[in-house]
């Protein structure tokens, strides 16, 4: 069990996987090793994406209410939050995990797709108490990420299905259809292959399912709620449909132009006379300055921790 990577008071169950010795921290210094080369990574491209923010258009519609903050704060924290109730299900994890969760998100946003599972995978292993084959788990909660946000992509389709079909969106039928086919194969797929994919027993998979619905449902809700605290005029209903397309739109694989998309999207429901456009801009700016500030504060905290460790088995040999 983990009960050793637990502060005290942090209560300790049973986990649905077993143990074994030869599991338990193989190749600590590797998965040290790759970790730093992850710090070394995010803060290149910390400083490189640096350049890119423009202060300017997210200062101009910036709006200083509370509520905007702490509305921004619990989305841009969603994920990892959600994936927090997961992996205390699964493991146990301590709540010194977010941070490892945390960091998962911005290499996943800042590096490369899935980097992030890597690196979370390297610093699960490298924990004496955390390594009862985290691979199968965090493959298992990949795989259902992308199977509910297939099934979401499938409830707003058929929601949205009369607008679409109407031509008032501007999507091309042939790629939706095409795009649909695509989503119903992946899912097919996964559904058919259910027994040799997952690992996690089929209450667990139900869980991590849940808890990913959860998370895409609240992705839409404080989406609208940020708009619509930048742009009170426009009713939060509106804005809440807004989301939603959006959603759909970006999740369709096969369509083209999707900012073209959107953006045919705002006109039919805000009409011309909008500032949607700009609204978009601060809020992709601001989410990139949050990446960006907190990749380069876990980097620059992994690599002075892994100096230090280094200056601590000098002096002690």
């Amino acid at each position: 069990m983990y009960q050793e990577s637990f502060a005290a008071g942090e209560p300790a169950g049973e986990l649905p996987i077993g143990l074994t010795v030869d599991d338990r921290g193989r190749s600590p210094k590797l998965a040290a090793v790759f970790s730093a080369g992850v710090s070394v990574a995010l803060l290149a491209m910390v400083a490189a994406q640096f350049r890119n923010l423009d202060f300017d258009a997210i200062m101009r519609m910036i709006p200083v209410s509370p509520v905007f903050w702490l509305a921004f704060v619990v989305y841009y924290l969603v994920q990892p939050i959600s994936e927090l109730f997961i992996y205390r299900r699964l493991w146990n994890l301590p709540l010194s995990g977010f941070g490892a969760l945390l960091r998962k998100l911005v290499c996943n946003e800042l590096l490369l797709g899935y980097l992030g599972e890597v690196q979370f995978y390297a610093w699960a292993r490298s924990r004496i108490n955390l390594t009862a084959a985290p691979f199968g788990a965090i493959k298992d909660v990949t795989i259902l990420s992308a199977l509910t946000g297939n099934i979401a992509t499938l409830a707003l389709l058929i929601l949205a299905w009369p607008l679409v079909s109407s031509g008032a969106l501007a999507l091309e039928l042939k790629s939706t259809f095409a795009s649909l086919g695509v989503v119903l194969v992946t899912s097919f797929a996964i559904l058919l292959l259910r027994q040799k994919l997952f690992s996690l027993e089929r209450r667990d998979l139900w869980f991590v399912a849940n808890v990913h619905g959860l998370r895409i449902a609240s992705y839409l809700v404080l989406a609208a709620l940020l708009w619509h605290q930048v742009l009170p005029a426009v009713p939060i209903a509106i804005w809440l449909v807004l989301a939603t397309l959006r959603m759909l739109v970006s999740r369709l694989p096969l369509i083209p132009n999707k900012d073209v998309v959107f953006a045919g999207l705002a006109v039919v429901l805000l009409g011309r006379e909008t500032q949607l456009g700009n609204l978009m801009t601060m809020m992709a700016g601001l989410v990139l300055a949050a990446h960006l500030f907190v990749g380069a504060c876990f980097a620059l905290a992994e690599l002075i921790g892994a100096a230090r460790r280094g200056l601590a088995v000098r002096s002690f040999r």
